[in-house]
């Protein structure tokens, strides 16, 4: 573990973790589908680490803005559990690596409507239907825990829904209404398909910087308790990130737990969050991502990041 005798201060280490993996040329993709994640340069690259003791520290990018995607589903599950008086959430979605694409039918029915994990979409979906039980409007309830947690309350400033980039995602969101047509057809969903879909594509249109990101996550690494008290018990936040752990890297969550060795979730706008125990949430972004769908600068920096201080669950 890093400390202030034996190594450089923590924001001379992000510093030169930038130097070092801010892309030099135009490796990997971005998602086809998702025609406004191709806009920010190949180059961009952001790191943060928001600490438990109340530091944040940051390099590169990491004020700028990026679409969350898929790491919102960490937020949303949080706000469903928090929700779940009557504990039946675990009953419609179970907590296993895929070993599939994140987006498939095929496993769905297969396993006849109940999703392995919440990460992957349709698992995200019956979390997100989950929550509308409760809150229908679930996208701004996610969005405004956001804000609270990163300490961005005024509607001028903070992390924001990006509406024209929602509105042209939920307009190429077939499988994912498929998806939810699947579901809704085994009884797993209670909400219409049509507005689990739509809250889902708002929730992953979210923009954040790293350090907002980073801030907001700090709850998972402080047992639960967020910028203004509890948000779940420790307990859950501990289940948390044993599925970030798992499954929270698409079909690289082995090759991430070996590399990294902390919990993490991506998106496909090219952000990473990971939580340290104990310790920080870290933020990451740099919009190429590798074949699996995740950001290769970040990923690559966060594993230089977790051999120079240590971080590590293993």
């Amino acid at each position: 573990m890093m400390t202030a005798l034996d190594s450089p201060p923590l924001g001379l280490v992000l510093a030169d973790i930038v130097r070092s993996h801010r892309p030099r040329s135009v490796a990997g993709s971005v998602p086809a589908g998702i025609p406004h994640l191709s806009s920010p340069p190949f180059n961009s690259f952001g790191i943060a680490v928001a600490t438990t003791a109340g530091d944040v520290f940051s390099a590169g990018d990491a004020s700028l803005p990026f679409s969350i995607q898929s790491i919102s589903k960490v937020f949303t599950l949080a706000m469903a559990l928090s929700a779940d008086g009557a504990g039946t959430l675990w009953s419609r979605v179970l907590r296993e690596p895929s070993g599939t694409s994140f987006n498939s039918l095929v496993q769905l029915e297969v396993e006849h409507g109940i999703p392995r994990n919440p990460f992957i979409n349709s698992g995200a979906l019956v979390v997100t239907d989950h929550l509308m039980e409760r809150v229908p409007d679930a996208a701004g309830h996610v969005l405004q825990f956001l804000r609270d947690q990163a300490g961005q309350r005024s509607s001028g400033q903070g992390p924001f829904i990006d509406e024209a980039a929602a509105k042209s995602e939920l307009a190429n969101s077939s499988r994912n209404l498929a998806l939810a047509h699947f579901l809704k057809d085994f009884g797993n969903l209670r909400r219409p398909a049509e507005a689990v879909v739509e809250n889902y594509v708002r929730q992953c249109s979210i923009m954040m910087s790293c350090v907002e990101m980073a801030k907001a996550g700090l709850f998972l690494a402080r047992g639960g308790h967020g910028a203004n008290g509890p948000v779940l018990s420790r307990s859950e936040a501990k289940r948390i990130g044993s599925v970030m752990l798992t499954c929270g890297m698409y079909d690289a969550a082995g090759e991430f737990a070996y590399r990294v060795g902390l919990p993490g979730k991506s998106g496909v706008g090219g952000g990473i969050l990971v939580i340290v125990p104990g310790e920080c949430a870290i933020c990451v972004w740099s919009p190429r991502l590798d074949s699996k769908g995740n950001s290769l600068a970040g990923t690559a920096a966060l594993a230089d990041l977790s051999d120079r201080t240590g971080w590590s669950v293993f």
